[in-house]
């Protein structure tokens, strides 16, 4: 097995509750494990992930574009976090999309089969083509979180700053996200492979839609009345692991390796970002310290587990109990009540399960430090 017409895309305009939202999937818990992990494996595919996306992000387009964000120094605009971490954010890893794609192809190689493809093209072990799609897989990445920075104004205070700044601070985020996503396209298109841009068009498709739904958990009215793991995880695959899963599988099509490489590969891409996304909504639960709960998100894992457990009735009661006079929510009170059950305990459980999944894929995958690279990024994820 192994050595195994984009379409339009309309305007995305999103309306993000403030406070809940993340900048990214790979996000840092913290641990000095997983920043060590990271950087070993930039190393082994020669590429360094904060250098991703910028042969687009320092165009002149863009540079003119941050003439303009400049503009918006002083508010709240999320627009203005989104930027900075494009060239450097210690607690955030990005573009760690680009990697995953770049680790599998060189832990796959070039395919036994019959292939046009020439092996002296490859560098690092890896197609020029497939160093390609680890940069579209980043620039729809990105384009979607310029677009998550879309400020609901309905809910704007003067603490964020002038109104005007606010709008213009949203008509920036919609231009700079349908820039990144135009650019993303007509490289899309340049690989000239038919397959390629059904999955990656499907996975933005997959893309749109999960951020609507999970914009929808995020009000109250849906809220109280729950959703279930299943449901959740399905939406959380659609919004934050679509994208990885598919690249993945692109990836291997790319070096003409065989259905089950392409598979497997799918496979990983899901589970990781699945995990991923547990471990990151578990921080606030299994910090030694309480930290921001103003940015606790009542649509995390183990609250959508806990709320599973103890039944619609009593987490109405949990939900009274924990607001204040001002009918806001107390979350010091709504994070205890959550790790008083067993929410948070089966989130660890669920995360430890993708992870393991995820190492399952890429067992049958060729022995090496590539290989090697994946399993250290796919066991790091199940660690607290």
């Amino acid at each position: 097995m192994f050595p195994a017409s984009c379409s339009r895309l309309s305007r995305l305009s999103l309306s993000i509750t403030r406070g809940q939202r993340s900048l990214s999937l790979f996000s840092s818990s913290g641990s000095p494990s997983w920043s060590k992990v990271v950087s070993d494996a930039e190393k082994i595919v020669g590429y360094p992930t904060s250098f991703m996306s910028l042969r687009c992000l320092l165009s002149d387009e863009l540079s003119n574009v941050a003439m303009h964000v400049r503009k918006l120094v002083g508010t709240q605009h999320p627009l203005l976090n989104t930027a900075r971490g494009f060239v450097f954010d210690s607690k955030n890893n990005i573009q760690m999309r680009g990697l995953i794609v770049l680790l599998l192809s060189k832990t796959a190689g070039p395919s036994c089969a019959v292939s046009d493809l020439p092996v002296q093209d490859m560098v690092s072990g890896i197609y020029p083509s497939q160093r390609n799609l680890a940069e579209i897989t980043e620039l729809i990445h990105t384009a979607f979180l310029v677009h998550r920075g879309i400020v609901n104004l309905k809910e704007w205070t003067i603490s964020d700053g002038p109104l005007k700044d606010m709008e213009f601070g949203n008509k920036m985020a919609v231009l700079s996200g349908d820039f990144l996503l135009a650019n993303a396209c007509t490289a899309l298109a340049q690989l000239n492979d038919t397959k390629v841009v059904e999955l990656i068009s499907s996975a933005i498709g997959d893309l749109v839609q999960g951020i609507y739904y999970e914009n929808s958990y995020n009000a109250e009215d849906v809220l109280t009345d729950g959703v279930d793991a299943a449901s959740w995880e399905e939406q959380m695959f659609m919004s934050h692991g679509s994208l990885l899963a598919k690249s993945c599988q692109c990836a291997m099509h790319l070096a003409k390796h065989d259905k089950e490489a392409q598979r497997l590969a799918y496979l990983y891409g899901k589970h990781l970002s699945l995990g991923h996304k547990l471990n990151f909504d578990l921080q606030p639960f299994v910090k030694s310290g309480s930290g921001d709960l103003t940015s606790f998100s009542l649509s995390a894992a183990p609250v959508v587990l806990h709320r599973q457990i103890v039944g619609k009735e009593e987490w109405h009661q949990q939900l009274q109990q924990a607001k204040t006079l001002r009918n806001q929510l107390d979350y010091s009170k709504l994070l205890a009540a959550v790790k008083s059950e067993k929410g948070v305990s089966s989130a660890v459980d669920l995360c430890c399960y993708h992870s393991n999944k995820a190492l399952e894929a890429i067992q049958d995958f060729p022995s090496s430090e590539a290989r090697s690279a994946l399993k250290n990024i796919a066991s790091a994820i199940a660690k607290f």
